[in-house]
């Protein structure tokens, strides 16, 4: 018995086999999932991007809406009061597409181009030149000067306007309203006027002529007069000059922007604005 336990206990240990020089059948199974797997991460990727481009083509469907409603309005002047509610409701629907971003003051920066607008001070002056045949009021700009600034920067509203029998049509003289303008949250800017300047007026042909007739030698004096015109400039500061108070202002909601089109709403009562993007414009 002690022989055989003996003999059992001698016995040479049996050599395992070792598992590496058997290729798992299951390493073909994790590769297959892995396979799997990075297709369905290749079409939620394709999801995703259809899902953008839907929206951003879904968005210019919007912003072309807004445009097409506000076309025949000329700027705002003749918009009846369902026009008015067509463009409010398509201008919210705009708005909704980036409402909880905060402006992006180097996107701001430019100018831009007013195709409408309910503001009353605004208004009014298309409806002067629809009544006085000697005022034409000619393109209206919002132009933003914000690109290194993080806080705020100038805005100048530039109204381009004509007397027809004295000045060019359409660009004959040009009024700027300078102001600066401060963010006070994500969306809202104060604006806080500065000045007021008329400037860049430019005579039509039969004023020049009648100035310094091409047939005669112009003199000294009619040179002057027409260089005079050219350059004038007229300016009138709207700062306040009290210690303590505060310049004439307003509160301005920016409610849309991206590349090409810029949405504001002046708060309190004071219209709504609709712009597209412009080439520079040098003043």
């Amino acid at each position: 018995m002690d022989r055989i336990a003996s003999a059992n206990f001698s016995c040479p240990a049996i050599p395992m086999p070792r598992v590496c020089r058997i290729k798992p059948f299951g390493l073909s199974i994790v590769t297959d999932h892995r396979k799997r797997f990075s297709c369905r991460v290749a079409v939620a990727s394709g999801d995703t991007k259809a899902t953008v481009v839907d929206s951003e083509l879904d968005l210019e469907h919007k912003k072309h809406n807004l445009l097409r409603a506000v076309q025949e309005t000329q700027r705002g002047l003749t918009a009846t009061s369902d026009q008015r509610s067509v463009i409010e409701e398509a201008l919210v629907t705009v708005e909704g597409f980036n409402g909880g971003e905060a402006i992006d003051l180097v996107k701001l920066d430019g100018t831009w181009r007013l195709q409408y607008t309910s503001a009353p001070d605004v208004v009014v002056l298309f409806e002067a030149a629809s009544r006085f045949p000697f005022f034409q009021v000619g393109q209206i700009f919002q132009k933003f000067e914000c690109r290194d600034r993080s806080d705020g920067g100038i805005i100048r509203n530039v109204v381009q306007w004509s007397v027809p029998s004295l000045l060019e049509e359409q660009e004959g003289a040009t009024l700027v309203v300078t102001a600066k303008f401060d963010k006070v949250s994500s969306r809202n800017v104060y604006l806080q006027f500065e000045e007021i300047s008329v400037r860049n007026i430019n005579i039509n042909e039969q004023l020049q002529a009648l100035i310094a007739p091409a047939i005669l030698p112009r003199s000294f004096l009619s040179l002057q007069i027409l260089q005079f015109i050219r350059t004038f400039k007229a300016q009138v500061p709207v700062t306040s000059t009290s210690p303590g108070r505060r310049s004439v202002g307003g509160l301005y909601y920016l409610s849309y922007l991206d590349n090409n089109m810029l949405l504001g709403r002046s708060v309190g009562g004071g219209g709504v604005f609709v712009f597209t993007k412009s080439q520079p414009l040098e003043l």
